[in-house]
């Protein structure tokens, strides 16, 4: 079972209490106070797990609780603090406070980590306010409560590539044909109740992530079929590739609609760098591919999957823009250099 979004609660540990104590032992009749701090409560942290692919687990346990801190004791000794409480989650999840809708963390690598509930702070015993006027106080402080809150996670799957298109594109097939992904694939509308992802291995070692996103349909920046509930997914994607049948009767329009519907849903993910596939040319007998209009595409190609044909240039054309993307990165994130002067 695929899921993409839960809320969960969460509670950081209570900070332990201070101890009120006074050092007694033979030969130390003014052994004065000695009372030590409490233990500082558990934080709760998410943490990102490349082995998970679902917030499933959360279904199963929606409240997590760190442990708090022991009280301070005699002779000067502090608490032990808490142990935290650590949620493993797959990368691509974004944290958000349910009550208040504030962000506060995405966790976008495996091993990455946020606090996203910190534990209260221990109490200071009585030997913490020994002054030159108080030497024998016995005030202390209780540890602070460690912070509540009601979380919603939310995943957005991660991909170098997003298939897009209407529901019986090809998109799943196409994805079973290159990568070890074995989506459920039906000659009926909306098939694919949930994203799959693939990974595309070439020669040389050359690898990216392809996913299958459900079937968009017309009005699904509004919610129409599976339209809101799964567009998010493409949008942590680097490029698109928009998946049109080659016997649906009009290539223009089915194109022009797939494109509105993106653009609508978010014009930034409109702006990535998209192209254009048509499939299922074992239908014609030939790879053919329609003159359409489509200024803003890196290219346009036609494929058969069940037979196997044009996939290399796809494949090559696909590895090609991400190599280039990820060149065009490197070059913006470098520091500018100084210009030199000359004598």
């Amino acid at each position: 079972m695929f899921i993409d979004r839960v809320v969960v609660k969460v509670e950081a540990g209570t900070g332990g209490s201070g101890a009120s104590s006074f050092r007694r032992e033979k030969y130390y009749p003014m052994g004065g106070p000695d009372g030590g701090d409490g233990g500082r409560g558990g934080d709760v942290i998410v943490r990102g797990d490349s082995n998970l692919a679902t917030l499933l687990d959360f279904t199963y346990r929606d409240a997590w609780v760190a442990e708090r801190g022991e009280h301070g004791m005699g002779s000067n000794m502090t608490g032990r603090s808490g142990k935290d409480v650590i949620l493993p989650v797959p990368p691509g999840t974004i944290v958000r406070d349910k009550e208040t809708g504030e962000f506060i963390c995405e966790v976008m690598a495996d091993g990455e980590t946020h606090v996203i509930a910190r534990g209260g702070r221990g109490g200071k015993g009585n030997a913490f306010f020994v002054t030159a006027t108080q030497q024998a106080p016995r005030k202390w402080q209780p540890g602070e409560e460690g912070e509540a809150r009601v979380l919603e996670l939310e995943l957005k799957l991660i991909a170098d590539v997003g298939l897009v298109g209407q529901p019986n594109a090809g998109k799943s097939t196409l994805l079973s044909v290159i990568s070890a992904a074995r989506p459920k694939i039906a000659d009926y509308p909306f098939t694919t109740l949930q994203p799959n992802l693939g990974v595309v291995a070439l020669s040389d070692h050359r690898t990216f992530v392809v996913a299958d996103i459900p079937g968009i349909i017309e009005g699904a920046h509004e919610g129409r079929g599976l339209g809101l509930q799964f567009l998010r997914h493409i949008e942590r994607t680097r490029l698109l590739a928009f998946l049109i049948a080659i016997d649906v009767e009009d290539w223009q329009v089915e194109y022009d609609k797939l494109r509105h519907e993106v653009r609508e849903y978010s014009p930034e993910l409109a702006d990535k760098p998209h192209c254009v596939v048509f499939t299922k040319c074992d239908l014609l007998g030939e790879l053919y591919v329609p003159d359409i209009e489509a200024p803003d595409a890196f290219g346009c190609f036609a494929i058969s999957a069940p037979g196997r044909l044009g996939l290399d240039a796809l494949l090559d054309a696909w590895w090609r823009q991400l190599l280039a993307m990820r060149k065009a990165a490197e070059l913006a994130s470098e520091p500018a250099r100084p210009e030199s002067f000359l004598p």
